[in-house]
This record gives C-alpha cells, sequence and structure tokens, in this order.
C-alpha cells in the first residue's frame, strides 16, 4: 500500500490516531512528531520512548559460506562474534566508501542484519551480487521493527517480556510479547539504553499497543530520534557517511576488528591501512556553536579568508544542553578538541569549537566484560 507521501508502514493507521504528523522519508509515510520534538526528546532522556523503525531492512544471511562471504564486505571479525551477540559494522565499496552501516547479530545457524531504510534494496543488491552463490538472502518483509529506548525501557519491557532486562548491550534473544515471539536486541541509535523488538507486522499493533499503553512510554517521532542520535554523536548514513566517506575519516575505526587490521581481506582494505597508518585527510568531529541559533547541515567550514575547507553533515539545537551542536567533516589538523572552527551559513559567520562526542553520554547497560 502507499500514499501520496509514499509506501504505509503497519502502523500507519496507528500513528494518525495518536495525532503524529506524517513526512515522507526513505520511500514511506514516517511519523516526524506527535506532541513536539522538544518534548518528545526529553521524555526519551527521562522516561521511555517507542520509535516505530519497520522501514528498516531486516536480513537473514544463511550458508555453510556466510561468515566468509560477509568478511569479504564487513570490516568485522565475526569468527568471535557469540551466539546472540550484535556487532555494529560497515558495508564497504572496493575503495573503502561507505555503502551503509548496520548491526549484524548471530543467531544460531545464521546472521541477522538490520540496515537503513533509504539504502536496504542497493544494500540486499550488492550482498547478492558479492557474495558466494551458496549464502542465501531472506529479505524479511513480514517483519515490523520497534525501538524503546530510555532509562525506563528495561523495567517497562520486562513486564511484558519476562526476562528481557538480563540481557546486556549487544546482545539479544528469542522473547515472548503479548503472545508473540519476538527477537529482542538490547540496542538502539538514542545514546540510552533501551531495546529492539522485531516482531511480525500482523502482529505489530497489538504489541505497540501492549507497549505504548504502559505509564512509562510516550510514541516518539522521528525528529527527535534525530536529535537524540545527534546528542549521542551517532552518525546518520546519508547526511554523516556515504560512498564519498572512509571508515577512518568518520571516526568509525572502532568498527575494524583487531584481526581484520592486520589481516586485511575486506572491501577497501587498502585504503584503510594506509589511512589507519598515515591519518586520514579530513575527520568527523562534533561542534559547539556559539550563541544559539543552530548551523544546519550543508554549512560550510571556512579558513580565515572564507575559502570552504569543510562542511557540516548535521546540525541542530541541544534540548538536553540548551545550546545549538554539529557534526562536520574538518581538517585532520583542525580536529582535535577545542579547536576553533569557523562555519559560514546564507552569509552568516558562526564560531565553533570542536567537541568530543558524544554530547551527551551514553546510558548503555554494559554487564560483565566483553559485551
Amino acid at each position: 500500500m502507499s500514499d501520496a507521501t509514499g509506501s504505509l508502514l503497519p502502523l500507519d493507521a496507528w500513528h494518525r490516531a495518536r495525532g503524529a504528523r506524517m513526512v515522507p522519508f526513505a520511500g514511506y509515510a514516517m511519523p516526524i512528531q506527535y506532541e513536539g520534538i522538544i518534548a518528545e526528546h526529553r521524555w526519551t532522556r527521562e522516561s521511555a520512548g517507542l520509535f516505530d523503525v519497520s522501514h528498516m531492512g531486516q536480513i537473514i544471511l544463511r550458508g555453510a559460506e556466510a561468515e566468509a562471504g560477509l568478511e569479504t564486505l564487513l570490516p568485522a571479525d565475526l569468527s568471535i562474534l557469540k551466539d546472540g551477540r550484535l556487532r555494529y559494522s560497515l558495508l564497504l565499496t572496493d575503495d573503502a566508501g561507505i555503502i551503509d552501516d548496520l548491526m549484524v547479530t548471530r543467531r544460531g545457524d545464521h546472521f541477522y542484519m538490520v540496515v537503513n531504510g533509504a539504502t536496504k534494496e542497493g544494500d540486499i543488491a550488492h550482498l547478492q551480487e558479492r557474495l558466494p552463490r551458496t549464502v542465501t538472502l531472506d529479505y524479511m518483509k513480514e517483519q515490523a521493527l520497534l525501538a524503546l529506548q530510555g532509562p525506563k525501557a528495561a523495567a517497562t519491557l520486562a513486564r511484558l517480556a519476562s526476562g528481557v532486562d538480563a540481557l546486556g548491550f549487544m546482545t539479544g534473544g528469542a522473547f515472548e510479547i503479548g503472545g508473540v515471539t519476538a527477537w529482542i536486541s538490547r540496542s538502539g541509535y538514542t545514546g540510552e539504553d533501551g531495546f529492539e523488538i522485531s516482531v511480525p507486522a500482523d502482529r505489530v499493533v497489538e504489541i505497540a499497543d501492549l507497549i505504548a499503553d504502559q505509564p512509562e512510554v510516550k510514541p516518539i517521532g522521528l525528529g527527535a530520534r534525530d536529535s537524540l542520535r545527534l546528542e549521542a554523536g551517532l552518525p546518520l548514513y546519508g547526511h554523516d557517511l556515504d560512498t564519498g566517506t572512509t571508515p577512518v575519516e568518520a571516526d568509525l575505526g572502532f568498527a575494524i576488528s583487531k584481526r581484520r587490521r592486520s589481516e586485511g581481506g575486506f572491501a577497501g582494505w587498502h585504503r584503510i591501512a594506509a589511512e589507519l597508518e598515515n591519518g586520514p585527510i579530513r575527520r568527523r568531529v562534533g561542534l559547539t556553536v556559539e550563541g544559539r541559533q543552530p548551523v544546519r547541515e550543508g554549512a560550510m567550514v571556512v579558513d580565515d579568508e572564507g575559502n570552504e575547507v569543510g562542511k557540516v553533515t548535521s546540525g541542530g539545537f541541544s534540548p538536553m544542553l540548551e545550546a545549538p551542536i554539529a557534526m562536520a567533516y574538518v581538517p585532520a589538523a583542525s580536529a582535535e578538541p577545542g579547536s576553533a572552527i569557523r562555519l559560514a551559513q546564507r552569509g552568516k559567520i558562526f564560531e565553533a569549537k570542536v567537541a568530543p562526542m558524544p554530547f551527551v553520554p551514553h546510558k548503555y547497560h554494559r554487564k560483565g566484560a566483553g559485551q
């Protein structure tokens, strides 16, 4: 089904019944806000916010050569990924550009992958073209995906899915919720503790109702999801990451596993090895901006003569810091925290400083070693 603003999510009527303002995003009509972005942002930081992320692509990859095949495309060390563990990783071009950022989980005899909504069709085509013929790919169109995020998410969800609060950060498992078997991982993209919940699309309305009926929970739109991930220092594909950006430039070196750094054998390895050794020409950094006016995506980073030397890729007003923040690519020599940065937007000059990210501390639930 579709309307003038794109394909319809399984929860489309659910969002509209709750007063959501719908906008086109990644080929879908999606809720941008319900009661207001700042209120929804603060609610998530203080309680628990329910997000519909069903536009994202859920994929299963199976076959004897799945692990080896994926390691030719991703810089992750999948050989040490235990059952039920997630990894953040990157699908790379042959010259180290980022095709997409994603989450990959070992689930028994297969890998479960969640990719971005706007790139999923291209990702699937790339995987099918590059993986060994023995690997089967199942695009799970019949599954919906919810995210429950915030400091009260664990206690809330544990009332509905017994035992889910025992999960550590970046681990997952199968749980019963509302009579439905769901795959639930302790993960998310807000910087808060939280969970992602994969359920059959034909049951997602009742599961969303069950969760949203809890007193700690409110539905949250895309607007607050964006401001939350910006405060958390998390890049958004298509804005802060693209095929013209390498993992080292993007400050995502942690996604290149130790064994893979030394052995290579994945797309873009030679360029990444050179950048790891010599440093990249530019880097993604966080910026705090003077004044109250936000600097938006597309603003230029300029030198003292006004020449463009970089670009802002995400920017907005931080509800928690009550100040404008941004991410930008700047020359490597200017990437140290505290470095003064000058920005130009619509003929106006803004003064900024490089700031460590995250802007707001992460509150992930880590337990034990090696999580």
